[in-house]
């Protein structure tokens, strides 16, 4: 299936070009109190609210895609997890180019290990990216998404798989700058997901996914997921190694070379095979927008 999160938070159901409003699907799903659960409560019951869209998509309404706001299609994860330099061409990259490095050693994955985006920072396709320190190089990466399905410690790799829920088309923004990784690339609007969560049992393998970026139509970066240092089940049981996945964290597995800067009033295009395209548009922040004015 292909469930998208859409509007004023409804679900749906992608067949071709049209949503399905599927939105009565999520009765399914258990009331909570707080302390509210450290998981995402759909991804969490997939299974269930699988189970009722398909009983609900034959008499749903359907709309035409091109006239919905697409959000993220996961609402609450309970963290970003993401992977550095895993891609040995963009690693170079990273290494050759000052803009990038600010003098700082890029190491390796195996080296540096994996970091953590904030929650804050997921947005949906039709948000966009607002550009926060527009003065500052501001980066495209595109990357495979993986959403774990289940909870799990010290997966091994030979099970990986049997904790992927789905997986989406990701956009990692990144600022530039001598600060932590984390810090740069956690901005408002700088993780964007979409267009809608492909159910695992639609992607049979993972590690051979094609995929591309342009902005303003201008090839960026184009790769397969084949080329990936550490592919996705050996970046789902090194993430476990060190803490519990839940239902519903988000796995951002890498962007290989090519990556480049975009300004306000560029349009990101970015899409993976199997899986979907996002359209994103860059704007600037709106203090900055009104700073300038002044």
């Amino acid at each position: 299936m292909r469930i998208c999160r859409f509007n004023d938070n409804r679900l749906g159901l992608v067949e071709g070009e049209q949503v399905r409003d599927v939105t009565a699907a999520l009765n399914v799903l258990p009331s909570y109190r707080y302390p509210l659960p450290q998981f995402d409560p759909l991804v969490a019951h997939l299974p269930e609210v699988m189970h009722q869209i398909a009983l609900l998509a034959p008499t749903a309404q359907a709309l035409p895609l091109s006239q919905i706001t697409l959000l993220s299609p996961i609402a609450n994860p309970g963290k970003i997890v993401a992977a550095p330099v895993n891609y040995i061409n963009h690693l170079n990259e990273a290494r050759e180019q000052a803009e990038i490095h600010h003098n700082n050693r890029v190491a390796a994955i195996q080296e540096v290990g994996l970091f953590l985006k904030a929650n804050s920072a997921l947005v949906g396709p039709s948000a966009g990216v607002e550009l926060k320190h527009p003065n500052r190089r501001n980066d495209h990466e595109a990357e495979l998404v993986v959403v774990i399905g289940k909870a799990g410690r010290d997966i091994p790799r030979s099970r990986a798989l049997e904790y992927v829920a789905g997986y989406a088309v990701g956009l990692d923004m990144t600022t530039r700058g001598p600060e932590e990784r984390s810090l740069r690339k956690s901005i408002d609007s700088y993780a964007v997901m979409g267009p809608w969560l492909v159910t695992a049992d639609e992607v049979p393998d993972p590690s051979n996914i094609a995929f591309r970026l342009t902005v303003n139509g201008e090839p960026r970066q184009q790769a397969n997921t084949c080329d990936l240092i550490i592919d996705v089940p050996g970046l789902i049981a090194f993430a476990s190694s060190f803490y519990t996945l839940h239902p519903g964290d988000l796995l951002f597995t890498g962007t290989p070379e090519g990556v480049g800067p975009v300004v306000p009033g560029d349009q990101i295009d970015c899409s993976f095979d199997g899986i979907g395209a996002i359209t994103v548009k860059v704007r600037a922040a709106v203090e900055t927008e009104m700073r300038d004015k002044l």
